[in-house]
């Protein structure tokens, strides 16, 4: 998917690409855990959660789009050429991790629905999302445009059928859910998505402009997934994906909203699983180590149970939080915007490594505001701290 000046994205395109990414059965799975909240506490969670994540989607996704390069490039400025590939190995990891989950649980979800095998809907999904990656972001064009729309109708049906036809809410057990943890819970999708995100503005027309608009459509579709993952388990008991779209009747059109759904936020892991990919390896085809990941998703969504992916997702939050934090102390507070021939930035490494072990300290700390806002935080701090107290860089 290497692109000419010629091939750059509009921001139309742009925000094509982030409404698939939002509109997700795991937004809507991760919905259903707020559920014991009620409704209004547990909106304003996930509003609150979704603002601070969308404010770290957005600083990623301008650094990579001001400066032209993918997200694990731009990641090379602050930890130099090996603490970059570090990461990029990290991110490709946390990637087919993702793309195994996506593929199982859009299988298991379809599955409920129209029982043909787990493995047949693995298989299929991954197919469908192969087509996708060939297809290609510049040449999607008229097709994203039509499936873009057609998830937004179905959406719709499924947003009408459970809060104005599902009755009255019901009385949900207390979990002991805090509202801290349940604004983690809104967080953790766009923190995902925080290595990835300038893959894409990289190669916008308007890199800012793009980067806007990606950021909010993203928040708001995922936002409204997430409510109705919340809102079916209050109005409907269910908190299974495909029982919720048999008890609201949906029947083709849930699964279509399963499949596809599952499709359009999966491809994005894969072809940016591609993109970090040339970040460690350099000389690799994009499109076919994205076609690769696919294959190895099947094959792990197949192979192994996924249902618990709790631990996974703080894992991604403990690595790519303190980096992000370090990158946006580095960008838009010492201003350093350049790569220079560093192999590896000693002391923003360690930073980091501070920032991981806080990170996995708040996890047992309950605050209003989650963990991921304060140990950002805390992190930049003390990046602007010692950068000003050591001006000169150290590494090798």
């Amino acid at each position: 998917m290497e692109k000419n000046q010629q091939q750059k994205t509009s921001t139309f395109e742009n925000g094509l690409i982030w409404f698939g990414a939002g509109v997700s059965i795991a937004e809507i799975i991760t919905g259903t855990y707020i559920a014991s909240l009620g409704f209004v506490k547990g909106f304003l969670a996930i509003l609150l959660g979704h603002v601070i994540g969308a404010l770290m989607m957005f600083a990623a996704g301008y650094i990579g789009g001001k400066m032209r390069l993918s997200a694990m490039e731009t990641v090379k400025i602050s930890f130099g050429e090996h603490g970059g590939k570090f990461f990029s190995l990290l991110n490709v990891i946390q990637l087919v991790g993702w793309t195994a989950i996506m593929i199982y649980d859009g299988a298991l979800a379809a599955n409920g629905m129209f029982h043909l095998g787990k493995w047949v809907w693995s298989i299929i999904i991954g197919v469908l999302i192969v087509l996708w990656l060939v297809i290609g972001l510049t040449n999607l064009g008229k097709v994203n445009t039509i499936a873009m729309s057609a998830l937004f109708i179905l959406s719709l049906i499924l947003c009408k059928v459970i809060f104005f036809d599902g009755g009255t809410a019901l009385n949900i057990a207390d979990d002991g859910l805090t509202f801290g943890a349940a604004v983690e819970l809104g967080v953790a999708m766009p923190l995902s998505w925080l290595p990835l995100i300038s893959d894409y503005t990289k190669d916008a027309k308007k890199p800012v402009q793009a980067t806007a608009v990606s950021v909010l459509v993203y928040g708001v579709v995922s936002c409204f997934m997430y409510a109705i993952g919340m809102g079916a388990a209050i109005y409907t008991g269910e908190y299974d994906i495909a029982n919720i779209m048999i008890k609201a009747g949906l029947g083709m059109i849930g699964l279509l909203i399963i499949v596809f759904s599952t499709v359009t936020t999966t491809f994005l892991d894969a072809y940016s699983a591609g993109v970090s990919s040339v970040s460690v390896l350099e000389k690799v085809n994009v499109k076919i180590i994205a076609i690769g990941v696919t294959v190895l998703g099947i094959i792990l969504a197949i192979l192994f149970p996924m249902d618990n992916i709790t631990n996974f997702l703080y894992f991604i939050g403990s690595v790519f939080a303190p980096m992000i934090a370090v990158q946006i102390a580095d960008y838009f507070i010492l201003r350093r915007r350049v790569k220079d021939n560093r192999k590896f930035d000693v002391i923003n490494f360690v930073i980091w490594i501070a920032g991981f072990i806080i990170y996995r300290i708040f996890m047992k700390i309950d605050t209003v505001v989650g963990n991921t806002l304060p140990v950002m935080a805390i992190t930049i701090l003390i990046c602007v701290i010692i950068h000003r107290i050591i001006p000169k860089r150290k590494g090798f």
